[in-house]
């Protein structure tokens, strides 16, 4: 099957189809969407290898469990630690939706029968700097809320496992504080998913439509809003989850069988998947073999870049009858002053 070389082929898609569309354009613009997606993957790689080294000096008792109990001096660098852990988090996710944003605009484009090259996408994502980081600072305050209520009923078990351990019933408060730490533990997973899902569309919202943070957030969430076609797998959100599953499952594979030469490499240094063993590592021998694995990410994950702006063009073809609109020769209302 073939992708859409022009707009007049645009028409709704079953899923099995959307995915198959996909990988065929993709396979059709490796080059450029290798060059989108090599960027960004290098940016993550190198904060990531700073914020690496940079704990390993701040506290380096995470490395080396041999090390004696930790001094109150070293629990406030862990700590140090922890945050920088946590601002790389939230940066990689921001550069993320800045690398779909450039991607979308090239993606969505060139189904819209109006391709426009690899810059003209960069300019796009760094003109929308400010929209961009603002919904994606409304996403984190919205995804906080639902976190919350997601990790109330673990929260719950977990206080009445409490209360019934201070009463002396140590079994019954057993079993309620192993329920509650796995019920946290699922209301955590959901609540990751959940934040990819309800703002899977976000990116190319920014990436087309001339919107202000604010606006973008709202369009994403009600072109996901209720269903597209009878049944439970005609809802938005059911049908973004299985797309987003079939697509991260492909590239986490792919991840796992390019990630097996730096296990190799640091396995004559102990445990590959012990942190110790990674600082042990000359990084001579470990960042080569690293920068291949980024550049092999940096030709499959643009895989996900283009399911997202396929599901995109889809959910609006299906909601406002992009396709009818294309096929009249008239340029669509939301996309014309992009």
């Amino acid at each position: 099957m073939t992708p859409p070389t022009s707009a007049s082929e645009l028409r709704p898609l079953a899923l099995g189809e959307l995915i198959d569309r996909a990988v065929t354009f993709w396979r059709g613009h490796l080059k450029p969407l290798f060059l989108l997606s090599l960027g960004y993957s290098l940016v993550n790689y190198i904060a990531t290898k700073g914020v690496l080294e940079l704990s390993g000096w701040l506290s380096p008792m995470l490395f080396d469990p041999k090390q004696q109990a930790p001094t109150p001096e070293d629990l406030g660098r862990i700590a140090g630690s922890v945050a920088l852990w946590f601002a790389l988090f939230m940066f990689l996710i921001w550069s993320y939706w800045l690398a779909m944003v450039a991607s979308s605009r090239y993606i969505v484009s060139a189904q819209l029968g109006t391709p426009v090259s690899t810059m003209d996408g960069l300019r796009r994502a760094f003109s929308m700097l400010g929209p961009v980081t603002g919904a994606y600072l409304l996403s984190l305050l919205w995804s906080a809320g639902m976190s919350l209520l997601l990790m109330v009923p673990g929260g719950i078990l977990m206080v009445a496992g409490g209360i019934t351990a201070a009463m002396g019933s140590s079994v019954l408060a057993t079993v309620l504080l192993v329920l509650g730490g796995l019920a946290l533990t699922l209301g955590l997973l959901a609540a990751f998913l959940w934040y990819f899902l309800r703002f899977l569309l976000l990116p190319p919202v920014l990436a087309m439509e001339d919107m202000d943070a604010w606006a973008a957030f709202k369009r994403s969430g009600a072109l996901l809003a209720g269903r597209v076609e009878p049944g439970f797998l005609g809802r938005g959100m059911v049908r973004a989850m299985i797309l987003f599953t079939v697509v991260s499952l492909i590239l986490f594979s792919v991840h796992l069988v390019f990630s097996i030469p730096s296990w190799l490499v640091m396995l004559p240094y102990g445990n590959p998947f012990d942190a110790g063993t990674l600082a042990r590592t000359p990084q001579l021998l470990l960042v080569p073999v690293e920068i291949l694995q980024v550049a092999a990410q940096s030709f499959f994950s643009p895989v996900n870049f283009v399911a997202c702006a396929f599901f995109y063009v889809d959910m609006r073809v299906r909601r406002e009858g992009l396709d009818l609109e294309q096929r009249l020769g008239s340029e669509p209302t939301s996309t014309r002053a992009a």
